[in-house]
Formats: C-alpha cells, sequence, structure tokens
C-alpha cells in the first residue's frame, strides 16, 4: 500500500510540474467523453455532393489522382516503372470491363474507373484475345458456309491471326496516340479542356473493344444479316463509352471542333468493326483458277477449284 501511495504522489507530481511548465494545456478527465468533431477537414457535404465529385475528379478523386502519381515515380527505363501499369487484381478489370459493356449515360469512364489506377493489363488480354477470337471464328465461319459442297476443301488461313493482330493492335496504340496528341494541342489552345494522359486513353480503347469479343463468336452464325445487326449493337456500346469519356474533354472548345473530334472518333471505330466483318466474315468467294496441266496424249487438262 505504501509503495502505491508512493507512486500515485509521484504521478500527480509530474502533472504539477507540466502545468507549470505550460500554463495553457487542457486536462481531459477519464470521465469525461471526448466529442470529436464533425466535418473537420471541410464543408459539410451536401446530398449526392460525393458523386459529383466523383464524376468530376474534384476532391476525394484529386487526392487518388495525387497518390496515383506518386506511384509511379519510379524513373521510365527501370522495371518498376512498368509493373505499376500491370498492378491491378480480377475484381478491378472485371469491374472496368463491366463498365464498357454496361455504359451508364452521364457517367465518366475515366474517372469512375481508370482514374485512380490505369493499366495495360486488361488492354492487352483483351486486344490478344480479340485477335485470336476474330481469326478463329472468321475460320469457323468460312468452314460452316461452304460446309457440303463438293467442291469445297477446308484449308485453314493463320494469315488473318496475323493480319488481325496488326489491325487490332494499330487501332489500339495508334488512335490514342494521335487523340492524345490533338487533346494536348488543343489544351495549349483553349485553357478548359479536360487532360487525359495517354495511359488513360489506351485503357479506355483497350476496354471498349471487349464487347467484340463475344460478337465476333456470334459472328459465325452463317446469316450476314444477324451478323450487322450484332455489329451495330456492339458498336453502339463501344462507341456511347468513347463519345461519354471524350466529350467532356472537347465540349468546352469550339463547337465545329468539338463535333469533328466525336465525330471522327466515332468513324474510326466503326471502320475498325464494318471491316473486321466484312474481312474475315463476308469476304467474297474468289475462284482460282488450277494451274493447266499437260496431259500425255497432248492435250491439256484445265481443273477449276473455289
Amino acid at each position: 500500500i505504501a509503495c502505491l501511495v508512493m507512486y500515485l504522489f509521484a504521478e500527480f507530481d509530474d502533472a504539477a510540474n507540466l502545468l507549470a511548465a505550460n500554463p495553457d494545456a487542457t486536462t481531459i478527465s477519464i470521465d469525461e467523453p471526448v466529442e470529436i468533431p464533425k466535418n473537420q477537414h471541410g464543408r459539410p457535404q451536401e446530398p449526392g455532393r460525393e458523386e459529383d465529385d466523383e464524376l468530376l475528379g474534384t476532391d476525394d478523386s484529386d487526392k487518388t489522382e495525387l497518390l496515383a502519381g506518386q506511384k509511379k515515380s519510379a524513373p521510365f527505363w527501370t522495371f518498376d516503372y512498368y509493373q505499376t501499369f500491370f498492378d491491378v487484381d480480377t475484381y478491378q478489370v472485371l469491374d472496368r470491363i463491366k463498365g464498357s459493356v454496361f455504359p451508364v449515360p452521364g457517367k465518366n469512364f475515366v474517372r469512375l474507373y481508370i482514374r485512380s489506377n490505369p493499366d495495360l493489363y486488361g488492354p492487352f488480354w483483351i486486344c490478344a484475345t480479340l485477335v485470336f477470337t476474330i481469326a478463329v471464328s472468321g475460320n469457323l465461319s468460312n468452314f460452316f458456309i461452304h460446309l457440303g459442297k463438293p467442291t469445297y476443301h477446308y484449308v485453314p488461313e493463320f494469315r488473318k491471326v496475323s493480319i488481325a493482330a496488326t489491325t487490332i493492335y494499330a487501332y489500339a496504340w495508334l488512335v490514342p496516340l494521335a487523340l492524345w496528341g490533338f487533346l494536348m494541342w488543343r489544351n495549349s489552345k483553349v485553357m478548359n479542356i479536360v487532360s487525359y494522359s495517354f495511359l488513360e486513353i489506351v485503357c479506355v480503347y483497350g476496354y471498349s473493344l471487349f464487347i467484340y469479343i463475344p460478337t465476333a463468336i456470334l459472328w459465325i452464325i452463317p446469316q450476314k444479316v444477324v451478323r450487322w445487326v450484332l455489329m451495330v449493337f456492339s458498336l453502339c456500346l463501344s462507341g456511347s463509352v468513347l463519345v461519354m469519356t471524350f466529350w467532356p474533354a472537347v465540349r468546352d472548345d469550339n463547337r465545329r471542333i468539338a463535333v469533328a473530334t466525336v465525330a471522327t472518333i466515332l468513324l474510326l471505330h466503326a471502320l475498325l468493326a464494318v471491316g473486321c466483318l466484312a474481312y474475315f466474315f463476308d469476304a467474297p468467294e474468289l475462284d482460282i483458277p488450277a494451274p493447266i496441266i499437260p496431259a500425255h496424249n497432248g492435250t491439256t487438262v484445265v481443273t477449276k477449284s473455289h
């Protein structure tokens, strides 16, 4: 007991010394409830304000951008710099795919899904999957269309893989590069234009192509009307993602330039879809004459192949 009393007196003596050194210090009793001030870091949040901040990229989204920029601070010639572009999990990729397949009117795809952590993992594998899907589906479609014809001999066309790869990857990289350069140029002319990074634009274009993977599988159906209806439907979905993403970036520019920019984006996107359908699935059948084989009796035999 004597030790306990001496310990308590020592504690009180220390407290008295602290108060003597700092008279303005406040003491808190353990019996008194501590009140935590509300809205300490800013103004009171209004109803629906959080959704507007997320869409416009203010408040918390700006902090997220700052943190995202700090993540990619490694030099570009190091492996760590490029590793950050593939630092996504399955749930993030699936969420971005869902956002590209089911676009919500008035929602910006970059602000909602990409800005916090743009990646190249999803766009790379989506393009790779689309390349093989279009090539394989095109061969199968050609096989089913000519199935049963006595003069038809199926020969797989492996060159379609290289053609599809060149077309898809050129579109997914060169078009975003041109668009990024154009937006940077207009941003130097008009101060109110929203600025997107090159990685964000590539990410948007990559995920917007996902809808063509199931569409290419359905293009195996040997009915031209069904194919074109599926193509128009997929074009509307993926094109709406691009329009809702890039229209806010150019709407404050000159009206004609803004409309022409969005129209060009849609035109290039439509050319990709129409070109893939026309070349890989609706290519006209060509009659290729077989070489002339001389016979032993002096006559020639000409065979016709399809």
